[in-house]
């Protein structure tokens, strides 16, 4: 059994390198995008890259594994012929996608994915599209790199699977079970929270070594678990139906890309310091200025009295990676999929961040939490934020909870940073909370219930960090938003699709405002897009689905997605639909309803049509 063992581990560990060597190899393949990069990048690439590799690595053992294990109990030498072909299907599987992909990068500008397979439908289209001496080139490192990895599996591992018996076949089982319990790990991609993913490897604000450190197996693997045709579903309308329907709800480009608006003015100055507090999961039923409970939230409730409340804000989903996303780059939210799990979309949406970056700001982001959760770290990396601080850059001391960082450490973070910049460069600042995250364990004790005393340690530490941000100089350039990422399904006696359980606080504050002021217009999260960008005199015409609220000419509704269902609200009244079942859920009142369906089917429409084409 012991040789067995060392088969595994010996097996396990041959494939990192096989993997690692990909990486030099396709960064000096596209050496005009590497040009700059130093030795310290080869290595930071390599290192960061080992992530997805034992991922894969681990997925490519699994077979040899249960050889082993059936070996316990049937001993033979059939084992090592059955070996041999499976070495060389994967030393020719891995070959394959290594030179297909390294080939592909430089025109599509992201790691291999099943979009590979569109093309293959059509294979002489898609052949008449590379150069010859290109094909022929990837074609000899095929079966180069195929040889050499079949090569090394015949020499150095196949010997080490014995063809003789085990002399205790269920102490062999056992151990053999304990090593497949271990592998599990990798093929997870770790203990924490967050489950393999092409973000993990994620490390640089430049996109290329990101990129460089993608396997391009686990690349096109993860895309083939998620790939659909976005734009073939939700086909409600012919196409010039639907354009006509959305062009009454949807803002059009062409204004929005001018200066000129007819917005009302709030702020007393272009160019003020941002900062986004993104609140995790903090409903409106919760949070007294905007109908809920009163006790709650005191901090947030003193001060709207300051501020400008949003008091008809809708979330756009029901999960925080849909919810970023509507936030940060205006864009709805989907019912069946989520963009920031397809890097190679989530990075060609237009985000607050980019738009500001044009003018000068510099982007941020903080988050107590693991940052690899959903791709975050890929989403946030691809929407222009240059630095990102996660649980990974506080002591273990701090990492109290399940998530990470308690909010009170971050927060504190935060205002120490602040204290640190310089008053003659704006900046913009996002900050995901995430102590009023599930299971709400948090070091406060006020309430009985565990999720409004979460929401009201946070509301606490928000409070606190305002108070102490109001004593620096840089509070009078400063507007603050605090922006709920989705809501919670409380009370308990909430429909999960129900309005009430999509219903957030959104509140401005901040030296930047000219006056407090109450809006009661329909809106959600996708409009903070525009209107923040309205406001300080940016373009927003590529944010195709967010409107500015405080334009008068603009239509005021606000629209939510939950699992395969919409809602549309608006002034009418509330729509909710199905779409599995093909039937109205909520209807009030009667009149108008079939309008408002209308206007939902056709914005989820335009929503999947523009997925399909990213």
């Amino acid at each position: 059994m012991k040789r067995r063992v060392v088969f595994l581990f010996a097996l396990f560990s041959i494939w990192l390198p096989i993997f690692v060597i990909q990486k030099p190899a396709f960064m000096l393949y596209h050496h005009a995008l590497a040009a700059g990069c130093s030795f310290t990048d080869y290595i930071q690439v390599m290192l960061h890259g080992l992530l997805l590799d034992s991922t894969i690595a681990g997925y490519l053992t699994v077979i040899p594994l249960l050889c082993v294990l059936v070996s316990v109990w049937l001993p033979g030498r059939f084992y090592q012929k059955f070996l041999k072909g499976y070495f060389l299907v994967a030393a020719i599987l891995i070959a394959v996608i290594f030179a297909v992909d390294e080939a592909l990068y430089g025109y599509w500008g992201f790691r291999l994915d099943a979009t590979l397979f569109f093309y293959l439908k059509s294979p002489a289209d898609a052949m008449a599209s590379i150069p010859l001496s290109l094909f022929f080139v990837q074609l000899i490192v095929i079966v180069v790199y195929a040889a050499a990895i079949y090569w090394a599996l015949r020499k150095y591992i196949l010997p080490l699977f014995p063809d003789t018996p085990v002399r205790h076949p269920l102490a062999g089982t056992l151990a053999g079970l304990i090593i497949g319990a271990f592998m599990f790990i990798p093929i997870r991609g770790g203990v924490t929270t967050s489950t393999a993913n092409v973000g993990m490897v994620y490390f640089s604000k430049k996109q290329f070594l990101n990129h460089s450190a993608i396997n391009p197996c686990f690349s096109l693997l993860s895309s083939l678990s998620k790939q659909q045709n976005f734009a073939a579903q939700f086909n409600f309308f012919s196409e010039e139906e639907r354009k006509a329907i959305v062009k009454g709800i949807l803002p059009d480009p062409v204004s929005s890309s001018s200066s000129d608006s007819s917005a009302v003015r709030v702020l007393n100055t272009q160019r003020p310091n941002i900062l986004i507090v993104v609140m995790e999961s903090v409903s409106a039923n919760v949070v007294g200025v905007v109908g809920g409970d009163s006790t709650v939230t005191p901090n947030l409730n003193r001060l709207s009295r300051e501020g400008i409340l949003f008091i008809n804000m809708y979330a756009n989903s029901f999960r925080t990676d849909r919810g970023l996303v509507s936030v940060l780059n205006g864009y709805l939210a989907q019912p069946t999929t989520s963009i920031m799990k397809y890097p190679a979309k989530s990075q060609t949406l237009p985000s607050i961040a980019k738009s500001l970056g044009r003018v000068g700001y510099k982007s941020d982001m903080l988050y107590g939490g693991d940052i690899n959760f959903t791709n975050m770290q890929s989403y946030f990396f691809g929407s222009g934020y240059s630095k990102i601080t996660a649980d990974r850059d506080f002591p273990i001391s701090d990492i109290l909870s399940k998530w990470g960082a308690n909010d009170d450490v971050t927060f504190n973070y935060l205002y120490e940073d602040i204290c640190k910049r310089p008053l003659d460069k704006p900046w913009f600042t996002t900050f995901l909370t995430l102590s009023s995250h599930e299971p709400f364990i948090v070091p406060y004790h006020r309430l009985h219930e565990l999720y409004p005393n979460s929401v009201a340690f946070v509301d606490s530490c928000m409070g606190h960090f305002i108070d102490k941000l109001k004593q620096l100089p840089v509070w009078k350039n400063t507007l603050v938003i605090f922006v709920s990422d989705h809501g919670f399904h409380y009370p308990e006696s909430l429909l999960e699709y129900e309005p009430r359980r999509f219903h957030i606080p959104m509140l401005w504050i901040g030296g930047a405002l000219k006056s407090p002021a109450v809006i009661t217009a329909f809106a959600n999260q996708t409009d903070l897009a525009a209107t923040l960008l309205g406001q300080l005199g940016l373009p927003h015409g590529g944010f195709t689905f967010s409107k500015d609220i405080f334009d008068r000419k603009v239509p005021k509704y606000a629209f939510y997605t939950y699992p395969n269902g919409f809602a549309f609200i608006d002034t009418t009244g509330v729509s909710v639909y199905d779409n599995e079942g093909n039937k109205i859920l909520i209807e009030q009142p009667l009149a108008g309803s079939s309008e408002r369906i209308c206007k939902g089917k056709a914005l989820l429409q335009t929503l999947y049509d523009d997925l399909g084409r990213r």
